[in-house]
């Protein structure tokens, strides 16, 4: 019953977001609870709850600091050379922007956050395909399924839980999962160049010379599929660009969008870039080497970058308002997913669904249990906490494997293949970091994402497969 009920609670969760029947929040909140009741144990509704805060408190702190930490180097203008370098290269190729956005995805996520890498993406990426027009769930589609790729790193996360499960060398696992990972990462540029190519056909090719932002009484208006782009008063909308025209409008709405990219903004500190980018090093630098809990370092580092840039009080008043927003929807997402979570540990829904998945294995599969690990791990990764998959899964999977002479080894490299769908689970904080600054809603996000994160994490198996790894 247990397990019934427990994919009949996902499934309704994933069909009320998907269809935006109810909020994520409210969703997240009241259909566990209403389950939880189902199920007869309304009873201990709050102490799951209360546990599930307790667990994922620590990272709803994270996030929040990590917001305003970001949110202040933006402010201040330390990613700005970024967003010009990927400009110049994108060249407003819609093909191009899309790429770099994979490519810029991937080279942050080597921090091993996630919260991290959407953060500073969507922040360099998101005024770009806001002016051109472009498709926002092809932006954290292919941010997602990039660091989805990557989150198999050492320091990432899945990778450390799978050799503490099975207690092998995560060096072993992952090391000789390198060339699989290679082969996904160029899965996933794929995946970037033939959305990209979309978009290019849908806006046209447009180039641009200049800054980012236009003049007031000015909007950028795309040439067809030409090579420039020509000002004209605002309001004319009169661009051709393919099928979807290319208008690159600023409505009035729009303006303080584009702020963040205003080279004459009063937040800018020229004076204070190296500082900021010090800052910012060490700061990533001492949460690879683990010097302090996460969120104690984004705590001490949002307060240093706060004081030294904004050193009057109303100033900085005036920087926590400007990303309070952002801070609250991310907060909130996670401890609504914490009571998600909690239900769904709490009430033994995730042991009865792990156990009717492992005992529905047919014993002839027993010499693939790889492969079997392998593409339980997309379902189950998505549908529950790395923690829950690699601590309470992964070792009946792995001894079952052993009992037919698979070692733990190809298990534990098998079950990292789910990562690229795991990093869009509606259970990983991260996600909400992302479709909250990229403003998509997070059902249109999983409708666009889903079909190629599987995609790109059967790409990984099988050429782990292939490679003689697994």
């Amino acid at each position: 019953m247990l397990t019934v009920l427990g994919f009949a609670m996902i499934a309704t969760f994933l069909v009320l977001i998907m269809t935006k029947k109810m909020s994520p929040i409210a969703s997240l909140v009241l259909i566990p609870a209403l389950f939880c009741v189902a199920v007869g144990q309304g009873a201990k509704l709050g102490d799951y709850v209360i546990e599930g805060v307790g667990t994922l408190a620590p990272t709803a702190a994270m996030l929040m600091f990590a917001i305003v930490y970001f949110g202040v180097m933006i402010d201040v203008g330390l990613f700005d050379p970024i967003v010009r370098a990927i400009l110049r290269f994108c060249k407003a190729d819609p093909m191009r922007i899309v790429v770099g956005t994979a490519l810029l995805a991937a080279i942050v996520s080597l921090d091993g956050d996630g919260s991290t890498t959407f953060m500073i993406t969507v922040s360099a990426m998101y005024p770009l395909y806001k002016r051109l027009k472009m498709s926002l769930v092809v932006m954290t589609c292919v941010a997602a399924t990039a660091n989805g790729v990557m989150n198999t790193l050492p320091w990432g996360g899945p990778t450390a839980r799978a050799a503490t499960a099975l207690k092998v060398d995560a060096a072993d696992i992952f090391v000789p999962m390198i060339p699989a990972l290679a082969v996904g990462l160029l899965a996933v540029i794929l995946l970037a160049f033939v959305l990209g190519r979309r978009e290019r056909k849908r806006l046209g090719t447009l180039t641009l010379d200049e800054a980012l932002v236009t003049e007031p009484e000015t909007v950028l208006v795309g040439a067809g599929g030409g090579d420039r782009l020509t000002k004209a008063p605002r309001g004319t909308g009169t661009g051709t660009g393919g099928a979807g025209g290319a208008d690159i409008a600023e409505g009035d709405g729009e303006e303080q969008e584009f702020k963040g990219l205003d080279p004459d903004r009063p937040t800018l500190r020229p004076k204070l870039y190296w500082f900021n980018a010090g800052l910012t090093v060490a700061l990533l630098a001492a949460m690879i080497l683990e010097l302090m809990p996460i969120p104690v370092l984004f705590l001490i580092g949002a307060a240093l970058a706060l004081t030294v840039n904004f050193p009057r009080m109303p100033d900085q008043r005036a920087r926590i308002a400007a990303h309070a927003d952002n801070v609250l929807n991310v907060s909130g997402m996670v401890f609504a997913a914490a009571v998600f979570t909690g239900v769904l540990t709490g009430t033994g829904m995730v042991e009865h669904m792990a156990d009717w998945l492992v005992g529905a294995i047919p014993d002839a599969m027993g010499p693939h249990m790889a492969v079997v690990t392998g593409v339980l791990s997309l379902p189950l990764t998505y549908f529950m906490s790395n923690d829950g998959f690699y601590f309470g899964v992964l070792p009946v999977l792995a001894e079952a494997g052993a009992a037919h002479g698979v070692s733990h080894l190809e298990i534990a490299r098998a079950s990292i293949a789910g990562q690229p769908l795991h990093m869009s689970s509606p259970l990983v904080p991260a996600v909400y970091v992302l479709v909250g600054m990229a403003k998509v809603e997070f059902g249109d996000h999983t409708r666009f994402t889903v079909k190629w994160a599987v995609l790109t994490s059967l790409v990984v198996l099988c050429a782990g497969v292939l490679f003689g790894i697994i």
